[in-house]
Order: C-alpha cells, then structure tokens, then sequence
C-alpha cells in the first residue's frame, strides 16, 4: 500500500544546543490569559475558564536568531497583520484530564513564539459570530524560537517577556502576569481534549498587540527561553 501524493513531513522545532528536533503534533493557543490584555481587546480580565484555538501544525516557522531575522511574506488576505508575543509551552508526553499537580510533569520544554493575526479576517468572522479560523490559522503564522528543555532551565514562572518591533518596545510583561499558568492551563486544556507528545501550547499574549507592515522586524523574547525574530519583505 502506498500514499496516493506524498505524506506531509513532520514538522520538527530545534533543541537549543542539540542538533535534536522536537516532532510537532498539534498547535493549541490560549486567548486573553493576560488581564492588560483581555481589557485592550475589550474582554472580562476576571478568572473565567480559560479558552483556546488552533494554528495548523505547518504554520510553524523556526526563526530564533535576533541577528538574523527570517524574512517571510506578507500573509495573503489582511490589511491588518498583529502581532502577539508568547511563551509556548511543549508537551513531552500524552495525557488527559491531568491534575493541576501533576501537569509541570507533562511540560518537556518553553520556546519563545508569536501568534500572528490577521485582526481584520477575526474580526470580521467574530462580528457575524463565525469561527475566527482564518484570522488565526495561516501560513506561517506561528514563528517559534528553539525549544530549551525543562530538564535544563525548570520551568519559567516569572520573568520578562518582551516584543521589540523595529528596535523599539511593543510588548513587555511579566511572566507571573499570566491569568492561567501553564500548570492550570494545561489542567484546562487536557479536560477537553487528551493531550499528546508533541503538542505545543502559545499560552497568551501580554498588552500592547498591534499591527505590523511589510519592513517591520520582531525580535522578541522570553525569560530563559531564547528568542523569536522575523521581518516581513
């Protein structure tokens, strides 16, 4: 038996310091999981439940070297490209409804990414009550940095994480701002589906979200997790 076309690659993210790959398995985000945030977008900053998306496995883009920005284009179809700078979080093994004191077990690694939006498609699909898909989950809209396994760094609780565009600050907070950390959230998430090997969780986005043009460079990074750099041409 034989694949009619040839099978998708797997999508492998690099282990600082390693020549390793981490094989992605599924892309899960956290929306609103910073109280700045969730008032800049107009939400309720209080400790609701929190909720998730999806980025497509091969929207991936390694891009962790701030001297050497990769270039990527423009994304079709927007007129109103944000940016969000995350922590993401790698899940080394498979799980479901994991305890919130179990849950550090299941995190293999921490990355420094940014969830790219195309705020004008969400925006629109949200005001009709549509799924925000395609506001989310485009090509190449999920850059990440190398992965820096927990065994070596613990895992990242406080800190600042940062967004510099064009050489001048966009984003910054700190990492015990989160309104979920990644112990709840993976409690969360692995409540609704089983969570496996391969996984990555972008957990939220501080304030400061906004639009980016073609010639704008994003260096970004998070405490202990390296860094996140691309430019678009």
């Amino acid at each position: 038996m034989a694949y009619v076309i040839p099978p998708m690659p797997t999508i492998g993210v690099p282990i600082h310091g390693s020549s390793d790959l981490f094989p992605v398995r599924r892309i899960y985000c956290v929306g609103r999981n910073y109280a700045a945030h969730a008032r800049e977008m107009g939400g309720d900053p209080d400790r609701e439940p929190p909720f998730f998306f999806a980025k497509p496995t091969d929207a991936i883009v390694v891009a962790a070297d701030p001297a050497n920005p990769v270039k990527l284009p423009y994304p079709l179809a927007t007129k109103n490209l944000h940016h969000e700078m995350e922590m993401v979080v790698a899940i080394g093994k498979a799980g479901v409804n994991i305890p919130v004191d179990k849950a550090l077990e299941f995190a293999w690694g921490y990355a420094a990414g940014l969830d790219m939006t195309r705020r004008d498609l969400q925006n629109a699909a949200r005001d009709k009550g549509r799924p925000w898909d395609m506001g989310k989950g485009f090509d190449q809209g999920a850059p990440i940095g190398h992965l820096y396994p927990a065994s070596r760094i613990g895992h990242p609780d406080k800190g600042e994480i940062k967004l510099d565009v064009n050489g001048k600050p966009r984003q910054k907070a700190n990492l015990n701002e989160l309104i979920w950390n990644v112990s709840e959230t993976i409690f969360y998430l692995s409540g609704l589906v089983e969570l496996g090997a391969g996984d990555l969780i972008y957990t939220g986005t501080p304030e400061g979200v906004g639009a980016v043009v073609k010639g704008d460079t994003l260096i970004g990074s998070v405490v202990g997790c390296g860094s996140v750099a691309i430019s678009y041409v």
